[in-house]
Order: structure tokens, then C-alpha cells, then sequence
């Protein structure tokens, strides 16, 4: 308890710092960022603390400990969060969220010894990260300007009251201060050991590793908020070009092959093969279009993945900047494979 008031105090300690340091802004100060300065200075301690402490430990740790020890320590403190994530998920009114984690700690506490072994995702159970944070958003709470805290790294003013909420109420705080103390350093240790990669690629990629981490950590919030509130809205219902399609034996609409009747005309189609399949042209051909759609779609894919903490949001916005101009040269490779042959000049 006394650790968990002393890292309580001295987050508002630096929420004060902040707020005092926030009335002198300069002409140049990002709108969502006043308190740069401060957050500047707090983000130097962190990462200091972090080069010559945490990361250390976290490759001792890595190094002596079997990789199959290290997975089911995860496991266990992923399932101890799995509470944390029912009890936000019935406070946003997602019900099947909700069960789906109820099953997942009945799951893994019971066939898993208790959380080591993660039976519940072999089983097709998603995991959740939902937080406080999060929930307020989920109702239109605002986040507020951007605060880097001493030793928690990246947050909001929002944010920071639900982690403060999260602190309070975590399973780990009703144990005895024998076994509360060590389990806390163990999810440190075990949670910073899963980031080292993380730390590699900011190191690589970020020209500034501050305004990296802060619009990387912002967009992923923004984007957890908003696939929670469009979580439960019903799915678009796309009308048919030519009118309702008949279902077929399972109830799924049969929708007719274009190539069967060649278009309107009721004619074969002219570039059919001889089995029968149409022959569809590459439509990156002729429209320049195609490429960007495939940029921006597997960015969004690779961007997609969901991570708890800034360094895991961090590496999926890298990994969407590296795979946008794979996607847009997927249609130029299309096109370059269905081109006409080149004829061989006759001989003389």
C-alpha cells in the first residue's frame, strides 16, 4: 500500500510540476501538448532510468530464464489484467466482451494452473485491453492535454485518473505486502522483458523519440476509443446494383458469377480462358487509384494491432510506415505480370 501512495503522489506531484510549468507557452507549442517542457524533462528521467536500470535487468532477466518460464509468467499476469478488462467492459455495457473475458479467467485459472497456460486463445477467446482510460473516453470524456508521469511514461489528463483508478482496484493491491511487493516487480521485470524490441525499433526509427511516442501513444488511443464505441453498432446493410439477391441452400446471398453471362450483353465474356473462368483485367492498369487504396489498406492493417503500452503502439505505427509502400507497389507488380509479351523481331 505504501508503494502504491508513494507512486500516487508522486504522479500528482508531477501533475502540479506540469500544470506550473504549462503557463509559459511558447509561440511554437504543439495545441495538445502545453506542458512540453515539463514532459520533455520527465521523458529525459524516464528514459535515463529506463537505459541504465530497467533495461538491464529486463536482459538479465530475458537471459537466465527459459523462454517456456517466461511465456507462462506473462500468461499469468495477462490473466490477473483479464479482471481489469471484464469489469471495464460491463462499465461500457459490452456484454459479449465481457462474458468472452469472464470465460477467459474461468478458462485459464482452471485448466491453466492458474493463469500459466493460456488456454483461452488456443480456444478462440480474444484477449481485451481495455483500462479506465478507455471507458471514460468509450462515454465522450475528452483526453486532455498530454502528460509524460515519473516512471509511468506516456498519458493524458484523462488517462491518468484511470490509471490511478486502475491502481486502486487491482487484484494485486488485496494481497499481503510479502507477496504484493514481489509480484509488482515481477510484472515490471516480465513486462518490460516483452518491450525490448520495441525499444530497438524507436532507437532506429525516430528522429525525436519524445513527439514519436506522444503522437504515436495518441493515435492509439484515438484508435482504441473509437473501435470501442463502434463496437456494438449494427453492420451496414449493402444493397444489391441489380436488386436482392436470392439466398442460396445456407442462407447466404448467391451472388452471380459476371463472367457466366459476359455483362449485359448476355455474351461470353472476349478474354474468357478455356476452362471456362473469366479473364479479369488488372484494374491497377489503368487507374492510379488502386495503388493508394493498397497503401492506406495495409497500413491500416499493420497498424491495426492492438498493444498496452506507448513502445507497442510505437512499433505499429513503424510497422505501417514500412509496409505502405509494399502495398503500393503490389498493383504495379499486377499490372507488370499480365502485360502482353514482347514479340521477338524476325530474323532477316
Amino acid at each position: 500500500m505504501k508503494k502504491n501512495q508513494a507512486a500516487l503522489t508522486m504522479a500528482a506531484a508531477s501533475l502540479a510540476l506540469l500544470v506550473t510549468s504549462g503557463c509559459a507557452t511558447g509561440p511554437d507549442r504543439k495545441p495538445g501538448d502545453p506542458f512540453e517542457p515539463a514532459n520533455r524533462a520527465i521523458f529525459t528521467f524516464n528514459d535515463k532510468l529506463d537505459t541504465y536500470v530497467a533495461q538491464p535487468v529486463a536482459k538479465g532477466y530475458q537471459k537466465v530464464t527459459p523462454q517456456p518460464l517466461r511465456q507462462a509468467i506473462t500468461n499469468f499476469f495477462s490473466n490477473i489484467g483479464d479482471v481489469d478488462n471484464f469489469a471495464n467492459n460491463v462499465l461500457q455495457l459490452k456484454i459479449t466482451d465481457a462474458v468472452q473475458d469472464l470465460m477467459r479467467i474461468a478458462m485459464n485459472t482452471t485448466f491453466g494452473l492458474g493463469g500459466l497456460i493460456d488456454f483461452a486463445t488456443l480456444a478462440g477467446l480474444p484477449k481485451h485491453h481495455q483500462d479506465f482510460g478507455l471507458t471514460m473516453g468509450h462515454y465522450g470524456m475528452p483526453a486532455g492535454p498530454y502528460l509524460v508521469l515519473p516512471l509511468f511514461g506516456p498519458s493524458s489528463v484523462r488517462d491518468g485518473i484511470g490509471m490511478a483508478v486502475d491502481v486502486k482496484f487491482n487484484v494485486i493491491n488485496y494481497f499481503e505486502p510479502a507477496v504484493r511487493n514481489p509480484m509488482y516487480l515481477a510484472q515490471f521485470i516480465s513486462a518490460r522483458a516483452d518491450l525490448l524490441g520495441a525499444t530497438d525499433l524507436l532507437k532506429q526509427a525516430a528522429l525525436d523519440p519524445y513527439s514519436f511516442v506522444r503522437d504515436a501513444y495518441r493515435q492509439q488511443r484515438e484508435s482504441l476509443i473509437r473501435g470501442s464505441r463502434g463496437n456494438n453498432a449494427p453492420l451496414p446493410d449493402y444493397g444489391e446494383p441489380g436488386g436482392e439477391a436470392a439466398p442460396n441452400e445456407n442462407g447466404a446471398p448467391h451472388y452471380e458469377d459476371p463472367g457466366e453471362s459476359g455483362g449485359a450483353g448476355g455474351t461470353a465474356a472476349p478474354g474468357a480462358s478455356n476452362n471456362g473462368l473469366p479473364n479479369y483485367e488488372d484494374p491497377g492498369e489503368g487507374s492510379a487509384t488502386g495503388a493508394t487504396g493498397a497503401a492506406t489498406t495495409g497500413a491500416a492493417a499493420a497498424g491495426a494491432g492492438p498493444g498496452a503500452a506507448a513502445a507497442a503502439g510505437t512499433a505499429g505505427v513503424a510497422a505501417a510506415a514500412a509496409s505502405a509502400p509494399a502495398g503500393a507497389s503490389a498493383p504495379v507488380a499486377a499490372s507488370g505480370a499480365t502485360a502482353a509479351p514482347v514479340k521477338p523481331a524476325s530474323a532477316p
